[in-house]
Order: structure tokens, then sequence, then C-alpha cells
């Protein structure tokens, strides 16, 4: 683990997201309520928070944070052809929270896999990915725009030497 004794505890808060692609039928069964396994985005939701807060025990090396916020809302998004995850974490720590949020927004879209698995066996979970991040050394940082799934870095780079979060 990185040491971050000499850190002052500051105010963090990190944005994630992710992409379930799946079948317009699957997403209009999810939206009607029509699964036998009951209401996807509920159970993904909740399991997105647990996840989350499970951090430091599925990531090696990551700091066990006390969270103050972690928040997970999942949109059917028909013109994505999915549903899109986003997960909000945040705390008052020496390190980051952008490995809680993207956990969650990964455990989350598992959740909602595992769910429909049976009706839609080409759902891919894809595009998890970091949207922004304030707070520590480093500060404010917000991804540019660009298209999921279209391959090539993000428009903006992380500072270099800028040291982990």
């Amino acid at each position: 683990m990185v040491d971050v004794s000499e850190k002052p505890a500051t105010a963090r808060r990190a944005v994630a997201e992710a992409l379930l692609t799946l079948e317009q039928e699957t997403i209009s069964l999810i939206v009607d309520g029509g699964l036998t396994k009951g209401d996807v985005l509920t159970v993904a939701e909740l399991a997105g928070v647990l996840g989350g807060k499970r951090t430091a025990e599925l990531i090696p090396l990551a700091h066990p944070i006390p969270l103050t916020d972690l928040k997970v809302e999942i949109t059917p998004d028909r013109a994505a052809g999915g549903l899109r995850i986003r997960a909000t974490a945040a705390t008052v720590a020496p390190t980051g929270v952008e490995m809680e949020a993207l956990t969650a927004v990964s455990v989350a879209a598992l959740a909602a896999y595992d769910m429909i698995k049976s009706v839609d066996r080409s759902a891919t979970v894809r595009d998890i990915r970091l949207l922004e991040k304030s707070g520590g050394r480093s500060g404010e940082w917000r991804r540019e725009s660009f298209e999921p799934g279209r391959g090539g870095p993000p428009a903006v780079k992380p500072r270099r030497g800028a040291g982990r979060v």
C-alpha cells in the first residue's frame, strides 16, 4: 500500500459510469417489470452500493476509507442500447474514492447482468470509466466527451507526476 499517513484528510468525490448493452426487448422487460428474478434496477443499484463499500476487500492494496456518500443510479437508455450505470462516491480522507465509484458501477453491472442473462445472452458490460473526480493534491479532473466504445484514450490525460489521489 502507499503510505498516506502524511497526507491531510480532505473532501473528495468521484463519479464513474458503465454501460450494460442489451437487446431492446430486454430493456422493455426491465422497464415493465417482466423479469422473473424481480426488479433489476433496484437490485443492481443496491448491489453497487454494497460492492463500493467493500472496495478495499476486493482490490489489492486499496485503502479502506470511510465513505460519507455513495449513490448508484441506473437509467435505461434505449439510444445507447442498454442500462447506463452511474456511481457517485464521497469521503473526507487522505486518499481518493475513484476505486469505490468504479467498483460500484462494476458490481451493479454484474448484478444486472446476472438477473437478465437467461433472456439476453448478448448482454455486454462496457465502458467502465471514471467521469470526474475532485479533491486531493491533484484537484479537479473531468473527462472530456468522447464516444463510448470507440476506443482510444480520453481527450484529457492525467498530469504527469501528480501522484496518487
